[in-house]
This record gives structure tokens, sequence and C-alpha cells, in this order.
């Protein structure tokens, strides 16, 4: 019996067209462009500011412009997963939003949330799934509307942070030597202190109070979260290089997930990776979490051919982290 693997046959992306760049958050909060460029290296961020609009409208954006891109028969998919901490609702999931905004009849479809690692998760649970044979094509989409859980007032946190979506599909191949090879992903459970929203689950549910003292918006540690991002992420690119007897004159493209250009300087000083193999896209779309890494593909597509070799590598809040290989599987151009 052939073995039957997991290839990227296309990718979709969205962003809002409204662009908040530093300029204008100078005039919101006490802030500059050289401070943000200084420390974050991010211009300017996409911003969803239509009211009634949510995750999924960007995530059901970035797949309906996959499904045009590759010409996909919506009856022919057999998953979705959308991989989010923005969701619409708390319930129903936002997966199931965008499989009926799409009219994907033979599709099952379900959240994932592992904050900025949730497109590596899912690409490895998704490439799991074609593995086994039950599943030929499955859309796996990134996607999170960040400014609704930022606080203006914060400057450490709003500079960050952008809306996006970014889609992929992936489909069933018996072609020897290219699409998803082997992920090594973790959870460590330290992060809870330095990284969350204190209230809106059933610990801390909404109130008045919760209200009243801000405790909906995202809190951040930024010292402990960039040690250990850096640590973690550097650790798990050596290791996934080490697993598959690679070095980095092997990897074309390293397509890290977007948090902060120092974390991807440090990241890539750390793992002796060069810079220019890294794919860089923060300084115009800012931390999109679930988003960074398919909008990193989508950009830089044009640039991917048949056999490169790819390391993808996240690091979000829990903490969550990991690193994947992956060959690329058809030229862009």
């Amino acid at each position: 019996m052939e073995k039957i693997n997991a290839i990227i046959t296309g990718v979709g992306g969205y962003v809002p067209d409204y662009v908040l760049n530093n300029e204008e958050l100078s005039r919101m909060v006490d802030t500059s462009d050289e401070w943000i460029m200084a420390r974050v290296g991010i211009k300017e961020r996409h911003i969803l500011t239509e009211e009634g609009l949510g995750t999924s409208y960007m995530a059901r954006k970035a797949a309906k412009q996959l499904m045009q891109r590759t010409g996909a028969d919506p009856d022919s998919i057999d998953a979705l997963i959308v991989c989010t901490t923005t969701p619409d609702y708390k319930f129903p999931s936002t997966a199931s939003i965008v499989v009926g905004k799409l009219g994907l009849k033979n599709a099952f479809a379900f959240d994932m949330e592992a904050a900025c690692c949730g497109f590596l998760y899912s690409l490895d649970v998704a490439a799991s799934m074609i593995q086994s044979g039950r599943y030929k094509k499955i859309i796996v989409i990134g996607a999170d509307k960040m400014s609704s859980l930022i606080d203006y007032t914060d400057r450490q946190t709003c500079v960050l942070f952008g809306d996006g979506a970014g889609a992929v599909l992936l489909e069933a191949t018996t072609e020897e030597g290219v699409g998803v090879q082997n992920s090594f992903l973790r959870t460590d459970g330290k992060g809870l202190p330095f990284l969350h929203i204190k209230a809106g689950g059933s610990v801390c549910p909404p109130s008045r109070f919760t209200v009243d003292h801000r405790l909906h918006y995202l809190y951040q540690e930024g010292r402990t979260v960039f040690r250990f991002a850096v640590t973690a992420m550097s650790d798990d690119v050596q290791t996934i290089l080490k697993k598959n007897d690679l070095t980095a004159d092997d990897i074309q493209w390293v397509i890290p997930h977007e948090a902060n250009m120092r974390i991807i300087e440090a990241v890539a000083k750390r793992a002796d990776l060069p810079l220019e193999k890294v794919v860089i896209n923060i300084d115009r779309y800012g931390n999109t979490s679930a988003a960074t890494i398919p909008l990193a593909l989508w950009d830089h597509e044009k640039n991917l051919k048949k056999g490169d070799n790819l390391i993808f590598t996240a690091f979000g809040a829990g903490f969550v982290h990991g690193a994947s290989y992956y060959k690329w599987a058809y030229d862009s151009n």
C-alpha cells in the first residue's frame, strides 16, 4: 500500500483595508514611530473596523480566495479547521460559520485554540487526518481579530497586534519527498501568569466589575514572554533540524510566527540561521496571532519552489511552542 502524505496545494489570505500606522498610533497613546520600530519593528497593522464583522469574515475571505486560486470544488472539501483566539462567539464555532458561508456541504468543521501556535498545531492535526487515509482535502485557516482584545491606552501591547487571516488547502498525495515531514510540538503550561486575558472565561465571567476594571483586554509581561519565546523557538528549530539530519544550509526558508522583530532576529541568531532565509512581514501586518504563518506563506508563495525545505516555528500563550519541517510541493510561479 502506498504511503499517503499531506501537501499544501494553495494559499489564500486576507487583511482588512484600514491601515493603522505608527503615526496615527502616536496620536492615540504615548508612543512614536521611532520607539515602536526600535522595539518591535512594526510600521503598520491592518484593523477590521466595520461594525458587526468578526474573525469569521476574514477567515471566509481568505478561504474563498484560496478556493478560487486552486479551483477546488466546494463539495470535495472533507473538513475545515479554523485556528483562532478571537472566535466570533463562545459558541457556535467560528469554523461552523465559515463552512456555512462557503457552502461546504460535505465538510465537518471545528475551531482549534492554541494562541499564536494555532496554525502550526492545526497543520499537524490536519496532516495526520489526511495521512490516516480517511480524508483527502482539508482547509486550514489561521485567523484572528486581535484588535478586539487590545487596550489602545496600553502602549506596551497596542502597538503589537493587527487583524488578518490566512488559509491553506491540504490534500492527500502518494508522491514521495514532499509535504509535511514531521513536527516537534510542546506545551509547558507555565505561561498563564505572563500572557492572558483575566476575564470572560468560566473562572471570571463577565460582569460590571470586570468591564469597569478593563479585565477583558490582553495582558502581557513583555520581558518574560520575550525570553521564553526566543529560547523555545530557537531550541525547537534546532530540534527539528536534528531530527531530520538537516543543517541550516539545507533550509531554503524559515517561516516564524511574526511576534516581534527582535524575537525573530534573536531566534535566527541563536539557531544559527541567516536572516536572509527568514520570511518577515511583521513590519506591514504586526502580530496577527494564528494568522501570521499562513499570511507569511501567502506573501511569500511566489518565491517558493518545489522541493524547498521550509521550517515553521511559533510560540504562544500557555506557553505553547514548536517547529515543523515541510517540503514545498509545487512551483509557485
